[in-house]
This record gives structure tokens, sequence and C-alpha cells, in this order.
């Protein structure tokens, strides 16, 4: 077998990700190793590697000689690992340090204004979401914690595809949004918790609803 460093597993495994969410890998289709193998320049070796890496973080699921498969979508499934994921960035915002989240304010705010003004243009949010999730728990030095956090989150990246958008759960996503920043200026954490809990809860009712769908 060949001797397949840690970077490029990686960067395989990211390329693959990134094909599962955005759908080019669809729920419940077979991965084609050669065909997949070929479009990311890579041999068979490190490809299967990076397969079975996924499939330890559940975006994969290995059939014995049947290869990996996408597994379906499950929206149960997708209810309990929201408010999950909230409570694990609850966690980490709770184990940041205090100063060093002050120093995130402005830049947090800066973003929440290009969330704004990007609902405003009916542009998509979910970059931006992801962006705003990331800045807010860069400070904290839990790496165990964000380890468990950054292979959980993907796991919903392919329902906020089809669910996040739509002016209704935009506008109140900002509206958290804004509520966990005021929090954190206040020196609050406990009521900046409790917010980001409701954000990651709030997204979880949109679920099987049409995100073009718009309230009042």
């Amino acid at each position: 077998m060949d001797n397949v460093t840690a970077p490029l597993r990686r960067d395989i495994a990211e390329q693959v990700t990134a094909r599962i969410l955005d759908g080019r890998l669809p729920a419940e289709g077979r991965v084609n190793e050669v065909r997949l193998a070929a479009e990311l320049g890579v041999s068979r070796t490190p490809l299967r590697e990076a397969l079975v890496e996924l499939t330890d973080r559940g975006l994969l699921v290995a059939e014995p000689r049947r290869g990996f498969r996408v597994p379906p979508l499950d929206l149960d499934e997708a209810r309990k690992l929201y408010p999950l994921v909230g409570e694990l960035e609850a966690l980490a915002l709770r184990w940041t340090a205090p100063q060093d989240l002050l120093g995130l304010t402005n830049r947090l705010e800066e973003q929440i204004d290009e969330m704004q003004a990007a609902l405003e243009q009916g542009e998509e949010l979910a970059a931006l979401d992801d962006r705003w999730h990331a800045l807010l728990l860069s400070a904290c030095a839990n790496a165990h914690l964000m380890r468990l956090i950054v292979q959980t989150k993907p796991l919903l990246k392919r329902y906020d595809v089809l669910y996040f958008g739509g002016p209704d759960r935009a506008r109140r996503s900002i509206d958290e949004h804004r509520r966990i920043l005021a929090a954190i200026r206040e020196g609050d954490l406990t009521e900046g918790a409790r917010w980001l809990v409701q954000n990651w809860v709030n997204g979880a009712a949109y679920l099987g609803q049409d995100p073009r769908r718009s309230s009042r």
C-alpha cells in the first residue's frame, strides 16, 4: 500500500466533502471511485483512505463488496443534530475568554451587516452565516471541542443547502446573531450561549419547508 501523507488525505476528503454537500455526489448515490479518482487527479489508494475517513464522520456509508454510498437525507436525524451543534457551540462560547470575545465584536458586527446587505439584495446567506459562526468560535482554545464541532457540522450542510435560504429564516437568524453579539458586549455569556442554542434550534424548525416561502 502506498504511504499516503495526512495532508493529501485531508485535501481529498475536503474535496469529496464539498461534492457531497453541494449534491454533485447525491444522496443515496454510490461513489464511482474510478471516475472520482480521475476527477481529483489522484490514485485509488489515497482516495479510498479519504472515503474511509468520511465514513467515520458519517458523510458516507461503506457497504461490503459494494463500495461507498452517500447516506439518504434524514430530517429526523437533522432535527436532532441542529440543537446538538447549538449546544456544542454554546459550550465553546462559554469556554472562550471574555476579553478574547470582546476583541472579535467589531468584526462580528461587520459580518452581520454583510448578512443584512445580502438579504436586502436577495442573495444567499449560508456562506456568510458559516463565516460568522467560525469567527465567533475562533478564540476558543479547547482543541478537542472544536474538532468535534468541525466534524459534526458538515452532517448538517446538506440540509442547509436545501433549507437555509428564504427571507423569513434570514431575518430571524440575523436578529439572533445581533442578540448574541449584544450579550457578548454586555459580558453576559450565559445569555449569549442561550441565543446561540436558540439560533440552531430555530434553524431546525425550517427543515422540510420550501426556503422560498416568505412570511409577512
